[in-house]
């Protein structure tokens, strides 16, 4: 969808009387002349991350610089928009992840990276650090904890912004890491260790305690007032984390900590408090609800009274969304085919409601306020739109196109998505995400990929989606499984992870590729299978499962070996955890697509960073060894200081294109043979 930068508007008829400035569209096509794909799908987004002001005069966005960098740019909200950068963050190793207004001069931000252990202990460490900056870019600060070199240990985070304090001019209560100093022949030593709250003014970096730290705190909620009301503590044994986590509260007016909730990660039982209501004197959170998530309310008082705010007898309840500088909760989020939101608060589901029919077939999203919530930015987005930030007035009742967030596709036509289901081999239906080339939508006996998800605990979902679009605009029928072990859907379907679970999760990944065949929408001999992170090992294991069926295997940062992704974990207090989620012994052998090296058939292309921590590029090294050992036809492309996300343009330009030359030439050669 392409846009002008015409401000002539439509005014479209609603039930509260919006007069909806739009901006006129136009309908795209595949490509103009020239197009190059690759590029365009693999650059990253025109708009990381954005923000407006108190006052809403002023706005703040991340773009993308140079490699992995980052840079803010800020501006007036004036008749034309310029914004001009202030801060740069090169990616080497620290790029922007979030920039947040604390008043109507200053933001701040937080910076994430992936740094080598100088010591050797733990490998690749993951890193975030929060600094406040103005909005002209000086005056750069630094909000963590003092740290020196008699601190004892190294924190991988600072903590994070709790409340944003409305009103106290750039001030905020963050929840902040403190260390250990062993200088105890001076005053300046400190024994402080572990998670407290603290309030910081961002601008002359005073800071008044509010709760000491405490030692296995994990997390403080507040009530957008300035009031921490919820803490939890995560238990540990023998230096370990359990996964047994345990809430308390405040009453209103009282220091005391009581007995809140406890929740089990490993099982998912048990009360999570997200969010606090201040004004209902609640807590929101999430509750298994006949095998799925449902959200509560408790009360913060001696009752603890429970209340059921929202359930779904298909899929999770999954998130709760919040609105304006005090982040009410006003919604509940879940996802059949398409996302949703019961809304709570009468005027903005009324809004909403308007929004929808000015904008249909659109996904909406608050995604920030003025302090007096009079201006909004709202995201809107679909399957054939990767998305536009609008500003809506309320007082004035215009919505106005902003920004959009993926300027190189602008006037490229792009594929729907439709939702599907097909049978696994056990008969369950399994539901998945169908994307056929643009134009091509009734065609038969496509190219074709199957493309599994990451996680294994996450889900796709209906929108834009770079991956599975680059590969339709190339001319590939795309088809997204939700297998088994995918989460979203209850208790029943995620079964125990789809790790332990693999054979129902791999057998719904390769179930996907035999109905793309049976259905004539794939061709047998030009079928191939990509996938990332857990895709990527679902897609290496199909291959194990089902060595005849594709034809071609892409992995991206893939695991590959269970015993040696769970030791990646050694030296970190999740350890346990990772054994009990990935198996262990023979049982994760048996599961490892590295152990099957020698029955693979088809051609394996593999990608990986050098600075993943979330899976170990030796995964894909000795994957790749392994195959070549056994005589299998294997190539790596390796990114150097690159992450787990590949967040770089030209990186993931050339893992698109070369992915889609490995394809061609696989079928090629298959269609040959046949």
């Amino acid at each position: 969808m392409s846009r002008t930068a015409c401000r002539c508007g439509v005014r479209v008829g609603t039930a509260l009387g919006f007069g909806l400035l739009l901006v006129a569209t136009l309908a795209g096509a595949e490509g103009p002349a020239g197009f190059d794909a690759a590029r365009a799908f693999g650059a990253r987004q025109s708009v990381l991350d954005l923000s407006l002001s108190p006052d809403g005069t002023r706005v703040a966005y991340i773009a993308p610089a140079k490699e992995q960098g980052t840079v803010l740019v800020t501006g007036r909200l004036e008749a034309r928009f310029k914004g001009t950068p202030v801060m740069l963050s090169d990616g080497k190793p620290y790029r922007l992840r979030s920039c947040n207004w604390v008043s109507n001069q200053r933001l701040v931000c937080q910076v994430y990276g992936i740094i080598a252990d100088n010591l050797g202990n733990a490998g690749l460490l993951p890193v975030s650090r929060w600094l406040a900056v103005n909005a002209d870019g000086s005056n750069v600060q630094t909000l963590a904890t003092r740290r020196n070199t008699y601190s004892r240990g190294y924190p991988l985070h600072d903590g994070d912004i709790i409340d944003y304090l409305p009103g106290e001019d750039g001030a905020v209560l963050m929840s902040r890491v403190y260390t250990p100093d062993t200088h105890t022949n001076s005053h300046i030593g400190s024994d402080k260790e572990g998670l407290g709250v603290d309030r910081v003014d961002t601008g002359n970096l005073a800071v008044r305690s509010v709760i000491p730290p405490s030692r296995n705190v994990f997390e403080y909620l507040s009530d957008g007032r300035g009031t921490v009301r919820i803490m939890g503590m995560a238990e540990q044994a023998a230096g370990y984390l359990s996964g047994k986590l345990a809430y308390y509260y405040r009453a209103v007016g009282s220091t005391d900590w009581h007995p809140l909730s406890q929740y089990d990660e490993r099982d998912r039982s048990g009360f999570r408090p997200v969010a606090v209501d201040h004004d209902l004197n609640v807590a929101y959170g999430f509750r298994r609800l006949d095998g799925r998530s449902a959200l509560y309310t408790i009360r913060l008082d001696e009752s603890l009274q429970e209340q059921l705010i929202y359930s779904r007898p298909d899929v999770d309840v999954s998130s709760v969304f919040r609105i304006g500088r005090r982040q009410r909760v006003v919604a509940a989020g879940y996802i059949t085919d398409r996302s949703h939101v019961e809304v709570f608060d009468p005027q903005i589901r009324e809004l909403l409601a308007a929004l929808s029919r000015a904008l249909p077939q659109q996904q909406l999203r608050v995604t920030d306020s003025t302090e007096d919530e009079s201006k909004l930015l709202i995201f809107a987005g679909s399957d054939t739109d990767p998305g536009v930030y609008y500003l809506f007035d309320r007082k004035s009742h215009q919505l106005a196109t902003f920004l959009v967030v993926r300027d190189d596709l602008e006037g490229v036509k792009l594929a729907k998505v439709k939702a599907v289901t097909y049978p696994a081999d056990d008969g369950v239906m399994v539901p998945g995400y169908l994307t056929l080339p643009p134009g091509k939508e009734n065609a038969h006996s496509l190219p074709a990929i199957v493309l599994p998800h990451g996680g294994p605990e996450s889900r796709d979902q209906w929108g834009f989606d770079w991956l599975p679009q680059f590969f339709a605009n190339r001319g590939y029928a795309v088809l997204q499984p939700e297998f088994r072990g995918s989460t979203g859907y209850g208790d029943a379907w995620f079964e125990q992870n789809g790790y332990h679970s693999w054979r129902a999760a791999i057998g719904d990944v390769v179930a996907a590729g035999h109905w793309l065949v049976t259905q004539g929408i794939a061709d047998p001999a030009r079928l191939g299978i990509v996938g990332w992170s857990y895709g990527g090992y679902a897609a290496l294991q199909s291959n194990v499962v089902d060595p005849a069926l594709f034809k071609a295997v892409v992995a991206i940062a893939p695991v590959t070996d269970l015993n040696a992704h769970a030791e990646e974990w050694r030296r970190w207090s999740n350890f346990e955890l990772e054994k009990e989620r990935l198996g262990e012994g023979s049982e994760a052998r048996e599961a490892s697509p590295i152990e099957h090296a020698s029955g693979f058939k088809a051609p394996v292309l593999l990608f990986h960073g050098t600075n993943d921590r979330n899976v170990g590029y030796e995964e894909s090294a000795s994957m790749a060894d392994k195959l070549r050992s056994a005589g299998k036809q294997v190539e790596l492309v390796t990114f150097k200081d690159l992450d787990h996300q590949l967040d770089d343009s030209a990186a993931r330009q050339q893992l698109l294109a070369r992915s889609d030359e490995f394809l061609q030439a696989a079928f090629r050669g298959s269609s040959a043979t046949h």
